[in-house]
């Protein structure tokens, strides 16, 4: 058992964060020394919560001795020390990757804003507490406002704007609807809510099922479901490399929320709300995974084309999750690990080409850049992995999303194999104008560059995680059907919150 080191994802970012400010704000070296071992030990602390949570139940950690549901609750199982221990990995590599670029040195509290920021996202896994989710929220959405606009511009200024308004009206209905299920249940803990909601008086119904729904529409703006999306494509076009590769994990919240939810607090055997969310959330999806491959196949610039290919992995991932069985669970839980890595490959690979080019457009043919043909082979790459082509792990985790809704094979399965199609399409084409036409009509030698070998070593190092999760799929989808028979069946984690009974 943990113990203590449960809360360490929270608390050693949000030190480190402090500290950085406070005695190394005109020190990037030491800013760069401590953030980096800072993140790196969190890694192994996340590690080491993976591995016990793997062989023990779900373990609740109170804070201030105060028990459930009354106190503030930290809790983990399988899914939230996954989702802690991602986080932790994501971000040692794009660290790496903006000390290796200087990404940092562009603007002011780089290192700061990051463990900031990687303290709301660990919060937001591992809370117990649904008004507690929303605080992490908020604290991680802060951070990543200085992160969106980090090294200034009009643009980045523009979409950080964008950012806040849409984030703010998130956070407005995520308070309106945790007002209202508190009102109806008299609780907001995650166990305690999911034991009450299946007793719920029958006059108490309607107002829980307005709530749901309130609640449900504030996952869909963190994981950009449609048509709730306009944020996401603007936001990660003009944000940092490095910072819209950390946000790849940000609309995984988004999707974590909705598992967590739906399987615990809302199941389809749920009386108040029945089916409602998993038929709501079904056609979402699909238009939202094909809003993403249009997107990608019509992107302007590399930067949007790797936004919409973001929007294209959440549709699939909600496709999987919108089913709500174990079988669906794990495939989406795949998938969202998978897509992780590939889209924040993806976006620091267009922000080596921007780097080279000072220009991400697609629109015609622009003369080549430094170190084009290893970058041209890291793109295609990244492009076999996020349309789900083989061999990369990205076919794998389609193909298991597809079993997983064999029931709708007709409408789903065409979906997912038309808009793969579709991305094929629109990677080639930009590959085709950034790497291939760029020869045509350009000097024979192109610009030098800093060879950037720390960032190059960051991308190789993503890029292998998917093929370490192509090699050892079958061993990831034992541990994670695991994992999502326990989401499934939710008793041990509710009676580690050691509830009063229900009278």
């Amino acid at each position: 058992m943990m113990g203590h080191w449960i809360i360490s994802p929270i608390v050693l970012p949000a030190m480190m964060g402090a500290f950085i400010v406070l005695f190394m704000r005109h020190d990037l070296v030491l800013q760069r020394i401590f953030s980096l071992a800072a993140t790196a030990i969190l890694v192994l602390i996340t590690g080491s919560l993976l591995v016990s949570a793997s062989h023990n139940p779900p373990e609740i950690y109170l804070l201030g001795n105060w028990p459930a549901p009354f106190g503030i609750v930290l809790m983990l199982d399988r899914l939230s020390a996954m989702m802690v221990f991602l986080t932790a990995l994501l971000a040692v590599l794009v660290q790496l990757y903006a000390i290796g670029t200087n990404w940092d040195a562009r603007g002011r509290h780089f290192h700061a804003l990051f463990q900031f920021q990687l303290m709301g996202i660990g919060g937001a896994f591992l809370t117990g507490d649904a008004f507690n989710l929303f605080v992490f929220f908020e604290v991680l959405l802060i951070a990543s406002y200085g992160l969106m606009i980090h090294g200034g511009g009009k643009d980045r200024l523009r979409a950080g704007v964008q950012y806040i308004a849409f984030n703010l009206v998130g956070s407005s209905l995520f308070l309106i609807a945790l007002a209202s299920i508190y009102s109806v249940t008299g609780t907001l803990n995650i166990a305690d809510l999911a034991v009450k909601a299946q007793v719920l008086p029958e006059g108490d119904s309607a107002l829980f099922r307005v709530a749901a729904i309130m609640l449900m529409l504030v996952f869909a703006i963190k994981g950009a479901l449609v048509p709730l999306q306009f944020w996401l494509p603007g936001t990660y076009a003009n944000a940092p490399g490095p910072v819209a590769a950390l946000f790849a994990v940000m609309t995984k919240i988004g999707a974590y929320a909705m598992i967590r939810f739906g399987v615990m607090v809302l199941p389809p055997t749920t009386p108040a709300t029945g089916t409602m969310i998993a038929d709501l959330l079904l056609p979402t999806a699909i238009v939202t995974l094909a809003v993403g491959a249009i997107g990608v196949l019509g992107a302007s610039t590399l930067g949007r084309l790797a936004a919409f290919a973001a929007i294209a992995s959440m549709g699939t991932a909600f496709l999987a999750i919108s089913a709500f069985t174990p079988a669906s669970t794990a495939a989406a839980l795949y998938y969202m690990v998978h897509s992780t890595f590939a889209g924040a490959a993806l976006f620091l690979i267009v922000d080596l080409v921007t780097e080279r080019r000072a220009n991400d457009g697609l629109r015609r043919a622009l003369p080549p850049i430094a170190q084009s043909g290893l970058i041209a082979g890291l793109f295609m790459a990244s492009a076999i992995a996020t349309a789900g082509m083989p061999p990369l792990s990205g076919f794998l985790g389609k193909l298991l999303v597809m079993d997983a809704l064999r029931d709708q094979a007709a409408l789903v399965w065409t979906v997912i194999l038309v808009s793969s199609f579709l991305i094929v399409l629109g990677f080639a084409r930009a590959g085709s104008v950034v790497f291939w036409k760029a020869h045509g009509s350009a000097p024979l030698e192109p610009p030098s560059h800093d060879r950037q070998t720390l960032g190059f070593v960051s991308v190789f190092a993503l890029l292998g995680m998917l093929v370490i999760m192509t090699v050892f799929a079958g061993p990831i989808m034992n541990w994670l059907e695991q994992t999502a028979a326990h989401l499934h069946d939710p008793a041990a984690y509710i009676a580690a919150n050691k509830l009063p009974e229900v009278k």
